[in-house]
């Protein structure tokens, strides 16, 4: 009797140790590759239950006794599966917290509503989420008390972020990127005066050697008292009015806006982008010229120009390049 009774334990150990063999250590092959989000707050067996319904792993009860063997905490976060992996190999990663992150890239002088739109594709918020954060001044009021939205200090830079993260989040870490990057370039004091040009610069041109000139342009209309008659503070005007339609025309350079810098003279009431360094930096430190007027030379840059007769024939000499296209 003790014989038999000791072959039924030993043949129920080895049926034990071929299941969890089974369920634990023999790679299981997604079908396709799964992302599995894992919500901060559910329990090691909802999580079970989630990583085998999503076949990742084979067994959820054969998983949960390993982690309670392990006894270490399984990390909330999105999971990304395309490799064959054991179910302990799986235990491991979620021990560690290897969460996918998505790279989102948000270039020099995307204004707000580009940037939620990157957010909106990479699937991490909604995009009227994004713009209504970004609409609340206050986060930036401590350096910018004059500031109406967050425009101008959502740096632009390549983020890694996760789907755990909210998008509130998102914006703090873009703040702070500003913050860190004003430091650099020594701005300290007037960031609504100092971003606002920046903003309207960065649109300007993508030659960053011309930045500086570019801002001494619109500095001496300032001084000169002069509409800054600036083409991208009119489009920004049509953006935030929903009237864009991907053109400039004659009814946007009438269209009464503070942001239409052909209508209003001086600044436009804030930023009109985000812009990168090199533009906070020619902003801050604008070259020393008496140019009034600039234009583009259809190359990637611009002709300068003193007087209105000047700019009017470098405007001819733009419109023959583009004809002869």
């Amino acid at each position: 009797m003790i014989r038999k009774f000791f072959i039924l334990v030993c043949l129920a150990l080895l049926a034990a140790g071929a299941w969890l063999a089974w369920a634990l250590w023999l790679p299981v092959t997604p079908p396709a590759t799964k992302f599995v989000l894992l919500r901060p707050g559910w329990s090691s067996r909802h999580i079970a239950n989630q990583l085998q319904q999503q076949g990742v792993i084979r067994n959820a009860r054969a998983f949960l006794l390993l982690h309670y063997v392990t006894v270490h905490s399984l990390k909330a976060g999105e999971y990304k599966f395309d490799q064959p992996a054991s179910g302990r190999d799986v235990l491991d990663r979620l021990i560690k917290g290897d969460i996918y992150v998505h790279t989102v890239v948000i270039p020099e002088g995307f204004n707000l509503y580009d940037i939620a739109n990157a957010i909106e594709q990479a699937g991490l918020g909604s995009r009227a989420e994004f713009v209504k954060i970004a609409n609340d001044p206050a986060p930036v009021k401590d350096i910018d008390p004059d500031a109406t939205s967050l425009e101008g200090y959502l740096f632009p830079d390549t983020y890694l972020f996760t789907r755990t993260q909210s998008v509130r989040d998102m914006v703090t870490e873009m703040l702070k990127r500003f913050r860190h990057q004003a430091q650099q370039v020594g701005l300290t004091t007037d960031y609504h005066r100092v971003v606002t040009m920046a903003s309207i610069v960065e649109k300007e041109t993508a030659a960053a050697e011309e930045r500086p000139l570019v801002a001494s342009v619109y500095y001496n209309r300032l001084a000169d008292r002069m509409p800054l008659a600036a083409d991208p503070s009119v489009i920004y005007a049509a953006l935030a009015a929903g009237r864009y339609t991907g053109a400039i025309h004659q009814s946007d350079l009438a269209f009464d806006s503070p942001y239409n810098t052909y209508r209003y003279a001086g600044l436009p009431p804030g930023p009109i982008s985000n812009p990168g360094k090199s533009s906070l930096e020619a902003a801050l430190h604008p070259a020393t010229s008496d140019y009034l007027y600039f234009v583009s030379d259809d190359n990637g840059h611009h002709r300068f120009a003193h007087t209105l007769d000047e700019h009017n024939r470098n405007v001819a000499a733009y419109r023959r390049s583009v004809g002869d296209r």
